[in-house]
């Protein structure tokens, strides 16, 4: 059962609110070039990932992305680190406080009334009160969170089948939107800061995490390309960047209520888990105390909230291209220092660090320049 948790886990906080994005991109360049792009990006990410897991085996437990940075690459990489992983995390758990605010206000102010800023204190305060209790219960709300997204997921299926159109998953090429996927996709895949709290999850069985971890990022894949056909081959030209508007425009008030159940299951089992993950990062690198660790956590996406940062494609586009190429970066670096190149397979490994670099690298730049562009 360490195995299956494990894989949810990980599978289930990378299924978040980058998903939702995805149906409006593919209307912009096309199915095929999404498909490119998750062929390219997802060998990318399960390599880097791959990579970090060999680290983490080789690192002592209870230590995170800065404290492996500390231990392979010295105090400066630790500072950058603690800077990437910090902001990074906050962000991410900014905009899934965005999203399932809004999520949880369409889906209970028609019955109970009420605005959005009392629904997201309410989806604040589930949220926090789960990274307060820790891993066994996050891991088990990712299991089964994972189980009933599915299940939802096929109803949508069902409900909406009929109104399916497969031109519409090819609509004309612009090539001037040929690089938006980028961004959206590698925060959609992107679970490295999990991969140390699913090793410390399997116990002594740590040399699973090898397999674990390419099925935990194909299965993110799968559904990913699935929610695409799905959503857009029901909502074509009407698909909106939020993807579960547009559908309700198609399908009717019923059916979207099902999918607000399901967007609000994809961010709220993200928030805690990531939120437990930047946590520890407080608590076991930085040596705060528990619960200091915890209000600095949940409390600093909700004051950033309250401030009006509430723009969720600018949050996402920000943590997905720079700060988690930052962190993909530094995990490549400490590959190449740590892991000796005892066989082909590793040396063939730590040769191809370099073309992952500079994919990174590109990466960053262009997201730097879109964003003040």
């Amino acid at each position: 059962m360490k195995v299956i948790y494990a894989i949810a886990t990980l599978s289930g906080t990378i299924i978040g609110v980058g998903l939702f994005a995805l149906p409006y991109v593919t209307l912009r360049v096309g199915f095929w070039v999404i498909l490119g792009y998750f062929v390219v990006l997802g060998a990318l990410i399960i390599l880097i990932h791959s990579f970090f897991g060999e680290l983490a085996i080789k690192t002592p437990d209870f230590k995170r992305l800065p404290g492996f940075a500390k231990i392979h690459l010295g105090s400066r990489a630790e500072k950058v680190a603690y800077a990437s992983i910090t902001l990074g995390i906050f962000g991410a758990l900014l905009a899934y406080l965005i999203v399932g605010g809004e999520f949880l206000t369409e889906l209970l102010s028609p019955v109970f009334g009420g605005n959005n800023l009392i629904y997201t204190l309410f989806y604040f305060i589930l949220g926090s009160a789960l990274v307060f209790f820790g891993i066994k219960a996050i891991a088990k709300v990712e299991f089964w969170g994972l189980v009933l997204f599915f299940l939802i997921l096929f109803a949508i299926f069902l409900r909406g089948k009929s109104f399916m159109a497969i031109e519409n998953l090819f609509p004309s090429l612009d090539i001037s939107h040929i690089f938006l996927p980028y961004g959206a996709i590698f925060f959609s895949l992107w679970g490295a800061t999990l991969i140390p709290e699913v090793e410390e999850m399997l116990g002594e069985k740590k040399e699973l995490l090898k397999k674990i971890i390419p099925i935990s990022i194909l299965i993110p894949i799968f559904v990913y390309l699935f929610f695409i056909y799905l959503i857009l081959g029901i909502t074509g030209p009407q698909t909106t960047e939020s993807a579960l508007i547009g559908l309700k425009n198609v399908l009717g008030d019923g059916i979207v209520n099902l999918a607000l159940v399901f967007g609000l299951l994809t961010t709220f089992t993200s928030f805690i888990t990531l939120g437990l993950t930047l946590k520890k990062v407080f608590w076991y690198d930085l040596n705060f105390s528990k619960n200091f660790a915890w209000a600095i956590t949940c409390f600093t996406p909700l004051i950033l909230f309250l401030l009006g940062l509430k723009s969720f494609i600018v949050v996402i586009g920000v943590v997905g291209g720079v700060l988690l190429g930052i962190d993909g970066i530094l995990i490549l670096l400490m590959y190449k220092k740590v892991v000796p190149a005892e066989n082909r397979i590793t040396r063939f490994k730590k040769i191809l660090v370099y073309p992952l670099f500079l994919i990174l690298l590109g990466g960053i730049i262009y997201e730097i320049i879109y964003f003040i562009h």
